[in-house]
């Protein structure tokens, strides 16, 4: 297979309320834009055409970052890497100062996979080409690589990816994890020709195979939160641990809670540890017999919503000493089981679930104890209300 990346040169300077697809008709029937062909275009003109470029008017930008920000995934310095509302993962929240003028900022379409159908759809009829494809790009920069690449934010017409998994490689092995991104590798290609200094916003990508596989959109190329292994940076979590966050439908996975545990195993320190156990409980127990064995109100209403609740228990006459154990003994326990809490909500947290601490059973001991069936001698550290983060 031959592919061929065409510029499209002489375009003008988009503005708000232009036609991209009335414009780049033009051009595209002159270069001889044929059936199979996809249409690349730049974010920003796509931005500057639906009134996506906006005044900073004595704000900072980023104050526009906060505004396009769903979620924070890490932060240093100036720098931020966030989650957008359409679950891109990008610096800035994908605000941008670049080919604006002055004083003014982009932002991202609201809706590039509807923007790329919508001009799709008009360049087909305009052009009397069928099985045409557009893709929308934007420059993004990838973990552990340095550089930027064009990324597609926005596919039409063509797969945004193609699943290989199952079929043969050339020496007849199932592959088992290949599902190749096809309009990403469209959009980096064109990062060839379009240049953001060469003002050339558009190109035809040709000879690619837009029938390989089920057409899809931008949105299929986000990583679903249960599988990314990278959703917060550390630091992250730490600012996030202690905030309330809501629940939404669905279980938690039982590795989630094994990784949790071992983590606040191992961060309750070598040596001589604390005597520590977790009491993980389902919906059923948590709307139950926790729930009623402690306060009312908000941590009872926490607790009921949650998937599961995990209650750790710190058993301070473990440790082989002669005699009772001291005050300072006690505090020591304390510390480490904090440090084991922390540890198993960062864990939760790292595997894209939501968490909320509450002390109730650390006042109501013997309730606690009952409605569990433990044992005396133990003492419950609060519990943790877990499950899945509503979006």
């Amino acid at each position: 297979m031959t592919v061929e990346i065409v510029p499209v040169t002489g375009l003008p300077e988009f503005r708000e309320g232009d036609d991209v697809a009335v414009i780049l008709t033009g051009p595209l029937r002159a270069l001889g834009v044929r059936r199979g062909d996809v249409v690349v275009i730049t974010q920003k003109i796509v931005s500057k055409a639906e009134g996506r470029v906006v005044p900073l008017e004595g704000l900072d930008r980023s104050a526009w970052v906060d505004r396009e920000t769903h979620r924070v995934v890490a932060r240093r310095g100036d720098l931020v890497i966030v989650e957008t509302e359409h679950g891109f993962v990008c610096a800035n929240a994908g605000v941008d100062a670049s080919n604006v003028p002055e004083g003014f900022v982009s932002l991202l379409p609201e809706d590039p996979d509807g923007s790329a159908e919508r001009i799709r759809a008009e360049l087909a009829v305009r052009l009397g080409v069928d099985r045409l494809g557009v893709v929308i790009t934007d420059t993004f920069g990838r973990p552990w690589r340095a550089g930027l690449v064009n990324v597609a934010i926005g596919c039409a017409g063509l797969p945004a990816l193609v699943d290989l998994r199952g079929r043969p490689d050339h020496l007849g092995r199932d592959l088992e994890v290949t599902v190749v991104a096809l309009a990403d590798e469209v959009a980096a290609a064109t990062g060839l020709v379009m240049g953001k200094a060469e003002r050339v916003p558009a190109a035809i990508v040709r000879g690619v195979d837009t029938m390989i596989a089920p057409h899809g959109s931008a949105a299929g190329l986000v990583r679903p939160p249960e599988e990314d292994l990278f959703r917060s940076s550390p630091l992250q979590l730490l600012m996030e641990a202690g905030q309330a966050r809501s629940f939404a439908d669905g279980e938690v996975p039982h590795d989630a809670i094994d990784e949790a545990i071992r983590a606040a195993t191992a961060a309750a320190g070598p040596g001589d540890p604390p005597a520590l156990r977790f009491s993980v409980l389902d919906r059923a127990q948590t709307n139950g017999s926790l729930a009623d064995a402690i306060a009312g109100g908000p941590e009872r209403a926490t607790l009921r919503s949650a998937s599961i609740a995990i209650v750790p228990w710190l058993r301070f006459d473990a440790a082989p000493v002669e005699a009772e154990r001291t005050h300072a003994e006690q505090e020591r326990s304390l510390l480490f089981a904090g440090a084991a809490i922390e540890a198993l909500v960062l864990a939760l947290q790292a595997r894209g679930l939501a968490t909320v601490w509450t002390a109730s059973t650390l006042f109501r001991q013997r309730e606690t104890r009952d409605a569990l069936d433990g044992d005396e001698g133990w003492f419950a550290l609060g519990a943790i209300a877990v499950g899945p983060e509503a979006t």
